[in-house]
């Protein structure tokens, strides 16, 4: 009795926080009920640390595209479209991290939880160095030739944009440390594998995404796969 009540309460509780990020526009509909999928997939596959690993990057993206709104659509860094997000959003943010999860099932090894985390490091870091760079970050320079861009132009890096890359990276490396016995390791692995993801989002976006190849949601994706391969391989180097 006891292992069937806890994934319906598991199953409750996650549609109730899509409700919630519906009803808080942060998602619309559909991108809500593929959230909650999502969310009951990543828990049964990676527990509980996973999740809310996942559950606080939500958080803090929601937070970090509402601070000064307003202020960054009248600048133009920013559209009132980016305020909701959608299905594409979802896949390009949780693909990645939950196709590591999968192969972490079935191996179970540790190196796929640095991959794991990592993924999700790179979209966090991403998510809060680019809403929040738009804001703080003063003569924003395209990564490929470190010429000036205005703040919101992909691939345009500043140094608030970088602080914020690392710190969102970072925020995301103590859940993963209650999976592993290699702790140091794990943590490094994931802070630099998210950090140096997001730079790879901005290598993307300033040359695929700017030629029309990849669009927001592929770049994502892309970057939050490269960013869970380079944790992965930072793992394997030092652990």
């Amino acid at each position: 009795m006891q292992d069937a009540v806890h994934p319906l309460i598991t199953g409750i509780l996650i549609s109730l926080l899509g409700i919630a990020a519906y009803k808080s526009r942060a998602l619309d509909g559909r991108g809500a009920l593929l959230s909650a999928v999502l969310g009951i997939v990543v828990i049964h596959l990676g527990g509980i640390y996973t999740f809310l690993a996942l559950l606080i990057f939500l958080v803090l993206g929601v937070l970090a595209t509402r601070h000064r709104f307003e202020e960054k659509v009248r600048l133009g860094f920013s559209s009132r479209s980016e305020k909701t997000r959608g299905v594409g959003n979802v896949l390009g943010n949780g693909l990645a991290a939950l196709l590591f999860l999968v192969v972490e099932a079935i191996t179970r090894q540790d190196i796929f939880w640095a991959a794991t985390f990592s993924a999700i490091a790179t979209v966090n870091g991403d998510t809060l160095a680019s809403e929040l760079g738009k804001v703080y970050g003063k003569r924003p320079r395209l990564i490929t030739n470190f010429k000036p861009v205005t703040p919101g132009t992909n691939g345009g890096v500043s140094l608030a944009g970088e602080v914020f890359a690392l710190l969102g990276s970072l925020v995301i490396a103590p859940f993963a440390l209650p999976l592993t016995s290699h702790r140091l390791p794990m943590v490094v692995a994931i802070t630099l594998g998210g950090f140096i993801g997001v730079n790879l989002d901005s290598l993307i976006g300033a040359t695929l995404e700017n030629r029309g190849i990849t669009d927001n949601n592929s770049t994502n994706f892309l970057a939050s796969l490269l960013g869970g391969i380079t944790g992965a391989g930072l793992f394997y180097l030092i652990a």
